[in-house]
């Protein structure tokens, strides 16, 4: 019998950061490496990130807070979270998985799985930016989460007990302290929180669109493509993508993010992996307001200076991936946006993206359920472009048979089949 040949050493489903950080660690690394995805690189989810390399989140979204503040979440017109009933319906073993990781055992252990693997952040990100020569898109200047009430804060400080007990450096602010950090925020402010040594990206795209660009120069391969299925053996995995073209390669990575449960035979369908749906808008003459980052962190968004200008992003809508635009949201953040700085006009762009998110809050990255061959790489929920890097060189690790430079037992797909 001739065994088949393999076209590529890894083929990488999805060229959003965690894509395309697995690309030219491996391209890097002296792997054959082919990307798919039937959009440019960096377009999807990355692009409409909050931009924070949010080195503190090791907190998740679904934590006690969420069962006891549920029903001004799904009532208040000032909400950040929208919900639809029938979605939440359909899904109702997920929504079920998420509620019951909100107690207070499972959160601690989320927190702490998160926190160690938040410290490889920037060991797994910044070689990236220095083989793409992006520094110049990287600005270190901290990140800010402001309060505007003594109750919203006190609410937090178990949150934040679980941040400092992971090494996470801050500073506690008083509200004239915020304001001499940013005077032009107008909201009530009751106190804040500086996260020291955390730094923001003026252009996520722009990050990915280089990084691609030397994955090229180092002689990887892109294509604009779709990948259906894929079906792995002893020797590797055949490819089968949307234009009918089938591709061998030694190993598989698949991370496409939200859509990672469509490819067929990867063993990604077999896993709950849900979508939070979440907005921005962008004011493009007013990104001077701020020097930082500012969450709000009542709101549910962040304000962040970019290069084209100052981009409100946030809010959580639970809803099916495919559900139309649904202008409530970015409707709340106008209102919102205009309670932190006055009038600033009618936004000049809006947009929706998918936050790939596991029931508990934690990404999978390891061996597919179905075969070594296939590595996943996903559920990253609200800190992808943080943990992008890492994951990428996790991914790189496993593709050429080491063991992952930093312990993923937390991550493993196994622990939901």
């Amino acid at each position: 019998m001739i065994e088949p040949q393999n076209d590529f050493d890894l083929i990488v489903v999805g060229a959003g950061i965690v894509g395309m950080s697995a690309a030219l660690y491996a391209q890097r690394d002296g792997l054959k490496t082919l990307i798919c995805d039937p959009n440019p690189p960096g377009t999807g989810t990355t692009y409409g990130s909050a931009c924070t390399i949010a080195t503190y989140a090791c907190i998740p979204v679904n934590n006690p807070s969420i069962i006891t503040s549920l029903p001004h979440l799904l009532t208040s017109r000032e909400s950040p979270l929208s919900f639809n009933l029938l979605h939440g319906l359909k899904n109702a073993r997920w929504m079920l998985s998420f509620l019951n990781n909100c107690r207070p055992s499972r959160v601690k252990h989320t927190s702490e799985a998160l926190g160690q693997f938040l410290t490889h952040a920037d060991a797994g990100l910044n070689p990236l930016i220095a083989e793409a020569g992006a520094e110049d898109l990287m600005v270190n200047n901290d990140c800010l989460y402001v309060w505007s009430t003594k109750a919203g804060y006190e609410g937090a400080r178990d949150s934040n007990a679980m941040r400092r007990a992971q090494g996470v450096e801050f500073d506690e602010l008083s509200q004239d302290e915020v304001r001499q950090l940013e005077p032009k925020l107008k909201q009530p402010i009751h106190c804040g929180l500086n996260f020291k040594g955390a730094r923001h990206v003026t252009n996520p795209q722009e990050l990915v669109e280089r990084m691609h660009k030397r994955f090229e120069a180092l002689g990887g391969t892109y294509l604009p493509c779709s990948v259906e299925r894929c079906d792995a053996d002893g020797n590797g995995v055949t490819t089968y993508l949307g234009d009918g073209t089938e591709i061998r390669a030694g190993h598989l990575a698949l991370t496409a993010g939200a859509c990672s449960r469509q490819i067929k035979g990867s063993g990604a369908e077999r896993l709950p992996l849900g979508t939070e749906r979440g907005y921005h808008i962008l004011y493009g003459n007013h990104g001077g307001l701020v020097s930082r980052p500012v969450g709000w962190a009542e709101a549910g968004f962040y304000a962040t200076p970019m290069a084209h200008g100052l981009r409100i992003a946030g809010t959580v809508e639970i809803n099916a991936i495919n559900a139309a635009f649904n202008t409530k949201c970015t409707d709340y953040l106008q209102r919102k946006s205009q309670e932190m700085f006055g009038d600033l006009g009618p936004p000049d762009d809006t947009w929706l993206g998918h936050r790939p998110t596991m029931p508990d809050a934690l990404p999978v990255i390891g061996h597919s359920p179905t075969s070594n061959r296939v590595t996943l790489a996903f559920g990253h929920q609200h800190i992808g472009l943080t943990l992008g890097g890492v994951t990428g060189r996790i991914v790189t690790d496993i593709a050429q048979g080491r063991a992952p430079y930093c312990n993923i037992d937390d991550f493993a797909p196994q622990r939901f089949t």
